[in-house]
Protein backbone atom coordinates (compact mmCIF):
# COMPACT_ATOMS: atom_id res chain seq x y z
CA UNK A 1 0.00 0.00 0.00
CA UNK A 2 1.37 3.38 -0.90
CA UNK A 3 -0.47 5.19 1.90
CA UNK A 4 -3.16 4.79 4.51
CA UNK A 5 -5.41 6.97 2.35
CA UNK A 6 -5.11 4.51 -0.55
CA UNK A 7 -6.01 1.71 1.85
CA UNK A 8 -9.13 3.56 3.06
CA UNK A 9 -10.12 4.38 -0.53
CA UNK A 10 -9.82 0.70 -1.47
CA UNK A 11 -11.97 -0.30 1.51
CA UNK A 12 -14.81 2.06 0.58
CA UNK A 13 -14.46 1.33 -3.15
CA UNK A 14 -14.71 -2.41 -2.61
CA UNK A 15 -17.74 -1.86 -0.35
CA UNK A 16 -19.48 0.20 -3.04
CA UNK A 17 -18.55 -2.10 -5.93
CA UNK A 18 -19.80 -5.12 -3.98
CA UNK A 19 -23.14 -3.42 -3.26
CA UNK A 20 -23.36 -2.40 -6.90
CA UNK A 21 -22.89 -5.96 -8.15
CA UNK A 22 -24.97 -7.79 -5.54
CA UNK A 23 -27.87 -5.45 -4.74
CA UNK A 24 -28.34 -2.43 -7.02
CA UNK A 25 -31.11 -2.37 -9.64
CA UNK A 26 -28.79 -0.86 -12.23
CA UNK A 27 -26.80 -4.12 -12.39
CA UNK A 28 -29.82 -6.42 -12.29
CA UNK A 29 -29.13 -7.31 -15.92
CA UNK A 30 -25.88 -8.99 -14.76
CA UNK A 31 -27.74 -11.16 -12.24
CA UNK A 32 -30.83 -11.93 -14.36
CA UNK A 33 -29.27 -14.88 -16.28
CA UNK A 34 -28.39 -16.50 -12.94
CA UNK A 35 -31.25 -15.47 -10.61
CA UNK A 36 -35.00 -15.89 -10.70
CA UNK A 37 -36.66 -13.16 -8.62
CA UNK A 38 -39.82 -14.34 -6.87
CA UNK A 39 -42.30 -12.08 -5.11
CA UNK A 40 -44.62 -13.61 -2.57
CA UNK A 41 -47.60 -11.90 -0.94
CA UNK A 42 -47.72 -12.53 2.78
CA UNK A 43 -50.95 -12.98 4.79
CA UNK A 44 -50.65 -9.41 6.12
CA UNK A 45 -50.66 -8.05 2.53
CA UNK A 46 -46.97 -7.13 2.39
CA UNK A 47 -44.73 -8.61 -0.27
CA UNK A 48 -41.50 -10.47 0.23
CA UNK A 49 -38.97 -10.79 -2.56
CA UNK A 50 -36.39 -13.55 -2.72
CA UNK A 51 -34.18 -15.11 -5.36
CA UNK A 52 -33.82 -18.61 -6.65
CA UNK A 53 -30.55 -19.62 -8.29
CA UNK A 54 -31.01 -20.80 -11.90
CA UNK A 55 -29.35 -23.70 -13.66
CA UNK A 56 -26.66 -26.16 -12.69
CA UNK A 57 -22.90 -26.33 -12.85
CA UNK A 58 -21.09 -23.11 -13.75
CA UNK A 59 -24.34 -21.15 -14.13
CA UNK A 60 -25.44 -22.17 -10.64
CA UNK A 61 -21.98 -21.39 -9.22
CA UNK A 62 -22.02 -17.88 -10.70
CA UNK A 63 -25.57 -17.40 -9.38
CA UNK A 64 -24.41 -18.37 -5.89
CA UNK A 65 -21.43 -16.03 -6.17
CA UNK A 66 -23.62 -13.10 -7.25
CA UNK A 67 -26.04 -13.69 -4.38
CA UNK A 68 -23.35 -13.71 -1.67
CA UNK A 69 -21.96 -10.31 -0.71
CA UNK A 70 -19.06 -11.96 1.13
CA UNK A 71 -17.99 -13.93 -1.97
CA UNK A 72 -18.56 -11.10 -4.42
CA UNK A 73 -16.84 -8.69 -2.03
CA UNK A 74 -13.70 -10.81 -2.05
CA UNK A 75 -13.53 -10.88 -5.85
CA UNK A 76 -14.37 -7.19 -6.19
CA UNK A 77 -11.51 -6.45 -3.81
CA UNK A 78 -9.14 -8.65 -5.81
CA UNK A 79 -10.07 -6.81 -9.01
CA UNK A 80 -9.74 -3.35 -7.45
CA UNK A 81 -6.46 -4.07 -5.70
CA UNK A 82 -4.96 -5.75 -8.78
CA UNK A 83 -5.94 -2.82 -10.96
CA UNK A 84 -4.56 -0.42 -8.33
CA UNK A 85 -1.18 -2.17 -8.48
CA UNK A 86 -1.06 -2.94 -12.22
CA UNK A 87 -2.70 0.09 -13.86
CA UNK A 88 -2.85 2.86 -11.24
CA UNK A 89 -3.22 5.67 -13.78
CA UNK A 90 -6.60 4.27 -14.88
CA UNK A 91 -7.81 2.60 -11.72
CA UNK A 92 -7.20 5.30 -9.09
CA UNK A 93 -9.90 7.63 -10.49
CA UNK A 94 -12.40 4.73 -10.58
CA UNK A 95 -11.42 3.66 -7.05
CA UNK A 96 -11.78 7.24 -5.83
CA UNK A 97 -15.24 7.63 -7.37
CA UNK A 98 -16.41 4.30 -5.93
CA UNK A 99 -14.99 5.26 -2.52
CA UNK A 100 -16.77 8.61 -2.51
CA UNK A 101 -20.01 6.92 -3.55
CA UNK A 102 -19.52 4.30 -0.83
CA UNK A 103 -19.01 6.93 1.86
CA UNK A 104 -22.00 8.88 0.57
CA UNK A 105 -24.22 5.79 0.72
CA UNK A 106 -23.16 5.12 4.32
CA UNK A 107 -23.93 8.73 5.28
CA UNK A 108 -27.27 8.62 3.45
CA UNK A 109 -28.22 5.35 5.17
CA UNK A 110 -27.32 6.78 8.57
CA UNK A 111 -29.42 9.92 8.09
CA UNK A 112 -32.37 8.09 6.49
CA UNK A 113 -32.91 6.09 9.69
CA UNK A 114 -34.34 9.20 11.43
Amino acid sequence: MDSWLDFVLLIFASFRLTRLVVYDKITEFLRRPFHLTIEETLPDGSTETFIEIKGTGLRYWIGELLSCHWCTGFWCTVVLYSSYKLIPFYSIPVITILAIAGCASIIQYHFSKD
